[in-house]
């Protein structure tokens, strides 16, 4: 979508140096209506859901369906005292299952994704959008007339408008609810570290069962391996990689449900009784301080529930649920009470009781399938982490990072380069460093209760400001969600020193970098805001700038939607030229999932036709970020042409004194909305008018012909100069802290953010541009 503003002064030109300024170049969020056009999500069929549901077991569900390989040995590390402490176990193990993956999850929080994409950050761009809480100050008014752009209005009285004027109010709260973001996003990254090391470990430990006497360095040895090629297969992506995974998990929940229900009648059927949640009550009662201790144990057995959200971007909610609720629940259920089962007689053996409750004869079979199903398990983490990443990216809270997009079907199916190796580093580090699936559990279970209580702190704002739900409902989700989850974290800080500590110190090194990196970039936004130039400095230098205008066009890259950038004046005051042509681009990304292409470009004239000068905003999604576009430089072109044929229609179009829209009239504006499909030709584009307050009155008829041919004249003097050439010019800011700051600002701004600046990926990068063809201009300033 392509829009244009111009205020011609007339007579009405009494006001000061900042109104001309404003009446020249107004900000884009006047200069766009709404287009009709609704953009919808892709139906899915019933085949393709079925394949869709089959593919999100290889990738969603391979971490929350290992759990049963660690789970008892975690729960109790010093041994079964109690037999009937295994039916409390296994009743707490159900109704954690019950109420945290099902009820919670895969029916509810599922539910509130943005438009597909899961994740902490795909909830806090939703709350960006019903409230202003975006700590970079760059939203407009067009922005929420996107099609993809869907928020709430609340009646001025209601809960919702309360707690959302109270999110409003203070900087402050706007940072803390930031920061709750980066802490479950920090968590999940940790998971993905985790997650890998625990189930690869857990299922090379199946060897020493046929061979008690092999070192435990062996076993170390084989998990290594294992996840080096877990890691390097990462780059075929999830598509293909879900193919392979999906039949392997498929089996895998067959075999644990099929091994339990076997168990079931073999051993002990009373293990049923499970199912009555008085056993809890009598659990505790009975082992009191040493029952509490256990809960960080169980709380394994529902890990990966948090990576199930953030992979929603891979597959719609509909299929996760009905994997979930087919397939994954009822195996994961039996597998648990089959093994509780085989522990009621067999009490000693709970240190490996997966293997030992397998029968013989199925033991290398089952040994197989485990060992793939755990590499199976860390890619859900994997792509959850990549996933989350990426809507990072969108925040300005990640630095710049290569993206692939893996899938031409699927655009949230991705893979990240450089955050995967990292990954395997660490991963490889945790096996080789702790070489015990104990400590590894306890560290586990530390991040994935955080990432629960973020999820529900935002989903009680989500409640409020997005389905306006009743305070009560809105509560009662609150406080049993805190309820069960609380009781979990007071368990697993009892264990921060037995391993809990490695999650954090993982969580604070990622948070170090995003908070540092997200400080910078508002630093860089409000520098660019306090310094632009007044559009009557640019005037007064006359339609030459001041300067030699040589054949081009020079393509000038800001953070600014309107103004001038300093980096312009920067740059003429030390350059004795500039291009015939200027075009001020901002490219902006939004807190939504995709812009579609037809409203991604807004295009106006700045200053007098001579001037040849012009703004472009380029708008984008996370799902659409930083995806490499080729024809980034072409769309912005065919946008431009498209705009001068359109202002000279709207300039030529009225054949009466006084043509009004709408039955309004004045003298000084005209705005008119273009429709513009940069896949197409400029030619066959429709033409929308929106919010218009007049049209300037046109009182000859020969003046259609004199627009005609000046549009003629201004395109013909556009492709000249874009065939003379193009450069991008773009601003090389760097930023320092100032020199009475303190020991930590200087730090994270001098060495942390000046050493992120020189690794990420640089704009010239994303968007194709030629190194022949690009111009830094340095600049610094201090914070």
């Amino acid at each position: 979508m392509a829009s244009v503003s111009e205020r011609d002064g007339d007579g009405d030109t009494m006001g000061s140096m900042w109104d001309l300024g404003q009446k020249l170049d107004q900000p884009m969020d006047e200069e766009a209506g709404r287009l009709k056009n609704m953009y919808r999500e892709k139906k899915f069929s019933a085949l393709l859901l079925l394949r869709l549901a089959f593919q999100s077991l290889g990738v969603v569900y391979g971490d929350l369906g290992t759990s049963p390989l660690y789970v008892f040995y975690n729960t109790f590390p010093h041994g079964i005292g109690d037999t009937e402490d295994v039916i409390g176990a296994l009743s707490l193990i159900i109704y954690s299952l019950t109420l945290i993956p099902l009820l919670k999850y895969v029916f509810l929080v599922c539910r509130a994704n943005d438009n597909g994409q899961g994740g902490t950050f795909a909830l806090y761009s939703l709350l960006c959008r019903h409230a202003k809480v975006n700590t970079i100050p760059n939203q407009h008014r067009t922005d929420e007339e996107l099609t993809t752009y869907s928020r709430s209005i609340f009646p001025e009285n209601s809960f919702a408008a309360k707690t959302k004027r109270w999110l409003e109010a203070h900087a402050f709260r706007k940072n803390m609810l930031l920061l709750l973001v980066l802490v479950g996003t920090c968590m999940v990254i940790g998971d993905g570290i985790l997650t890998p090391a625990i189930s690869v470990l857990s299922a090379s430990g199946g060897i020493k069962v046929d061979h008690p006497k092999m070192s435990n360095d062996v076993v170390v040895i084989v998990a290594v391996v294992i996840l080096v090629g877990l890691f390097s297969m990462q780059h075929y992506g999830t598509d293909k990689v879900g193919w392979l995974f999906a039949p392997i998990v498929l089996l895998w929940f067959l075999l644990i449900g099929g091994i339990g229900v076997f168990n079931i009648f073999k051993y002990d059927r009373n293990v049923l009784r499970a199912f009555s949640p008085i056993h809890i009550f009598r659990y505790f009662k009975r082992g009191g301080r040493s029952s509490w201790n256990s809960l960080g144990g169980i709380m394994l057995s529902i890990t990966g529930t948090e990576a199930l959200f953030a992979d929603l971007a891979h597959f719609p909610v509909s299929a996760i649920q009905l994997a979930f609720t087919t397939v994954v629940f009822p195996c994961l259920l039996l597998a648990y009470s089959g093994q509780a089962a085989y522990l009621m007689e067999n009490k000693e053996h709970v240190s490996d009781a997966f293997y030992r409750s397998i029968p013989d004869s199925m033991y290398w079979p089952m040994f197989i399938v485990a060992t793939l199903a755990a590499i199976v398990a860390s890619q859900a983490t994997i792509s959850a982490t990549f996933s989350i990443i990426k809507q990072a990216l969108a925040l300005g809270c990640f630095p710049r990072v290569k993206v692939v997009h893996t899938s031409k079907k699927f655009l949230g199916q991705i893979y990240i380069p450089d955050i995967n190796w990292i990954l395997m580093i660490l991963c490889i580090a945790v096996t080789a460093g702790f070489q015990n699936q104990s400590q590894i559990g306890n560290a586990y279970g530390t991040a994935v209760v955080i990432v629960m209580l973020a999820t529900t702190f935002l989903m009680t704002l989500i409640m409020l400001l997005v389905w306006r739900c009743h305070w009560i409902l809105v509560l009662i989700f609150t406080v049993s969600s805190l309820l069960v989850e609380l009781t979990y974290f007071s368990a697993v800080l009892l264990k921060v020193d037995q391993g809990g500590w490695v999650p954090l110190v993982i969580a604070a090194a990622f948070l170090l970098v995003m908070h540092v990196w997200h400080y910078g970039t508002v630093k860089r936004y409000e520098f660019e805001m306090h310094s632009k130039v007044s559009m009557a400095w640019i005037l007064g230098l006359g339609p030459s700038l001041g300067l030699v205008r040589v054949p081009g066009i020079g393509l000038v890259y800001t953070e600014l939607a309107s103004g001038v950038p300093h980096i312009f004046s920067h740059l003429i005051t030390n350059l004795p030229a500039i291009h015939s042509v200027v075009i001020f681009v901002c490219v902006k990304y939004l807190p939504v999932y995709t812009v579609p292409e037809d409203e991604r470009y807004l295009i106006k004239r700045i200053g007098p036709k001579s001037f040849h000068m012009f703004r472009c905003v380029a708008r984008y999604g996370y799902k659409d970020l930083h995806k490499k576009d080729d024809e980034f430089e072409k769309k912005l072109f065919d946008n431009l042409f498209l705009f001068v044929r359109l202002e000279s229609m709207m300039e030529g179009s009225s054949d009466s004194d006084e043509y009004s829209l709408y039955g309004q009239q004045t003298h000084q504006s005209r705005s008119f909305l273009v429709a513009d499909n940069a896949k197409s030709s400029p030619s066959n584009v429709d033409l929308t008018i929106s919010s218009v307050d007049s049209i300037v009155p046109v009182t000859s008829m020969s003046s259609g012909h004199a627009s005609s041919q000046a549009e003629v004249d201004e395109t013909l003097f556009l492709i000249s100069c874009r065939d003379a050439g193009v450069v991008h010019i773009l601003g090389n800011t760097v930023v320092r802290a100032r020199r009475n700051s303190g020991i930590p600002k200087n730090i994270a701004i001098d060495y942390i953010y000046a050493f992120l600046r020189k690794i990420c990926r640089e704009n010239s990068a994303i968007f194709n541009v030629p190194h022949e063809s690009l111009l830094n201009v340095g600049q610094i300033f201090y914070v």
